[in-house]
Formats: structure tokens, sequence, C-alpha cells
């Protein structure tokens, strides 16, 4: 079987919405998950977790599903790539919805060819057109939207999915 690793960080939760969400991943992983909440000070009343799996590819995708109906819960989700599937990363905030991308083993955006050529087409020659074009192929809105998150959760536990070298 094919398998691959993932990483679920939840970036804020609201208190009440904390054993939803473990409901959740436990409905997709099929098991029953307990996280470890922990206070998210950017954000009064919310938590932050996270959660690291391994299992078939796609994976990730399903848990953004079933986590994306809840609004106030801002998140980021990745995975590893495997045999079958290439590494990506989803994220989440309730004012933006959901952004996708293929990425490298180390977590840049892969941007394919082909939509690269339409945000040139798109851009006809503007440099400023181009460059807004160019952040939202690479998710600029929601890594703006979710650093405040980030940086709040800054001196936690860091979890690595893989080894590199």
């Amino acid at each position: 079987m094919n398998t691959t690793r993932g990483m679920l960080t939840i970036m804020s939760a609201p208190s009440p919405l904390c054993p939803h969400v473990e409901w959740a991943l436990g409905g997709v992983v099929g098991a029953p998950i307990s996280l470890d909440w922990r206070p998210q000070p950017a954000e009064r009343g919310s938590y932050r977790s996270e959660f690291s799996w391994t299992g078939a590819p796609g994976v990730t995708a399903t848990l953004v599903s079933a986590l994306k109906r809840w609004p106030r819960l801002r998140f980021e989700a990745s995975e590893s790539g495997s045999a079958v599937a290439e590494p990506e990363r989803y994220s989440y905030t309730p004012t933006l919805g959901v952004f996708h991308a293929m990425t490298t083993l180390n977590g840049d955006v892969v941007v394919p060819e082909d939509r690269l050529r339409r945000a040139m087409l798109t851009a006809a020659g503007d440099a400023e057109a181009l460059q807004d074009e160019l952040d939202a192929l690479l998710g600029s809105a929601w890594d703006e939207e979710l650093d405040v998150f980030r940086q709040a959760g800054e001196g936690e536990s860091l979890r690595w999915l893989h080894e590199v070298g």
C-alpha cells in the first residue's frame, strides 16, 4: 500500500468548536482523535493544535473538506509526496476560503506553466497586475492573514514531516 505523511495545524479554533474538530478528524482517519489544545494568543478565546498522520495519499484533501465547513476556524495542512502524488499544501481562513497548491519537498509553492502563462496574458504587460496575479497564484493573501497566527505560536514545539538530506 502506498502511504504518505501529513501535518494539520489548527491556527485558531473557538473553544466550543474544538471537540467538533476532533470528531471530524476522527471521522476521516477512522479512529477517535484527542488533540492537545493550547491557547492562541492572536485571538481571544481561541485555541491551536497540531495533528500529524500517516495514510493513503489524498487524506489531506479529505481533512480540509471536513474542516472548511466551520466559520472562525483557521488552519493549514500539508501532505508529503508519494509515488503517486506530489506534495501539497492547503490553507484556510474564514474570509478567504481554501487555497491549494502543489509544493516542492521543502514546501515552496509550485505554479504550473499554464497558470503562469495565464497570469502573464491577464496582466497584459502591466507589472502591477502581474504582481497581483503572481500573489494570487502563491497564496500571498492566505499567508498574510495566517502569519499573525503563526507568529503567535512561535516558541511552540515544531514537528517536521520528514528529514531532508
